[in-house]
């Protein structure tokens, strides 16, 4: 079934360019350019998954979907400034699946579309089963085709970029990443944010953890050097 995608921007240029992007991968897209009408639209006629600038007229993103979310459960994904992790850390606490740093590429975009359509339907499935790409370490699983994530068996609720980072840190266990590489795994290579950025998705994933497992210490810091999941040999 053709997924339907709204976006929400008031630049034009973003809206008709990512139309034309996400119909010829097979989505069908509505468009909006300001909130009070995506409000409108979007209780009257429900997405798949909506993405939503952070900054707009009338009615800014972070309203948008708390209204939204009064009455419907729309994923979303939050586009925000460039430098603004004030924004992204309000999108992430108001229940987003995600966010995007403009300038963003298409494609990394896109990729962040599946993701997320990927864990909706993991979760409407309800099933355990996993594919062969998951991974256990532990008492950790993951399962990136069906956006899975556990903990002792108890699911543990990820964005996509926090489930890329722990993806990368969790495939080759004792193993140093170093922040760019953690940045290229997440973003992809050409795009740029702020070291700090990934600090706070660290700081996100172990608070995420220590809700099932107050002991959980398997993301580990290596102080000017980047960060490694602890090997279990």
């Amino acid at each position: 079934m053709t997924k339907r995608i709204a976006l929400v921007d008031d630049d034009q240029n973003i809206l008709a360019s990512v139309s034309i992007t996400l119909e010829s991968e097979g989505f069908e897209v509505v468009t909006f350019n300001d909130g009070a009408d995506a409000l409108r639209g979007l209780l009257a006629e429900p997405v798949d998954l909506a993405v939503l600038d952070i900054k707009m007229p009338r009615m800014d993103g972070m309203e948008l979907l708390q209204r939204l979310r009064a009455r419907v459960a729309t994923p979303a994904i939050f586009l925000t400034s460039k430098d603004d992790e004030v924004d992204e850390l309000m999108g992430l606490r108001m229940g987003a699946d995600d966010y995007i740093k403009k300038p963003f590429s298409q494609r990394l975009l896109i990729e962040r579309i599946r993701s997320v359509l990927r864990r909706v339907e993991a979760r409407s499935e309800g099933g355990p089963d996993l594919s062969d790409k998951a991974i256990v370490r532990g008492p950790l699983v993951m399962d990136p085709d069906r956006h899975l994530c556990t903990w002792q068996g108890e699911p543990v609720n990820l964005t996509v970029t926090e489930f890329l980072l722990l993806l990368s840190l969790a495939q080759r266990p004792g193993h140093v990443k170093s922040r760019d590489q953690l940045i290229d795994a997440a973003y992809g290579e050409h795009i740029y944010v702020d070291d700090r950025t990934i600090d706070s998705h660290i700081k996100r994933l172990r608070k995420k953890f220590r809700e099932v497992d107050p002991t959980f210490s398997d993301i580990e810091t290596l102080y000017g050097v980047g960060y490694r999941y602890k090997d279990m040999a």
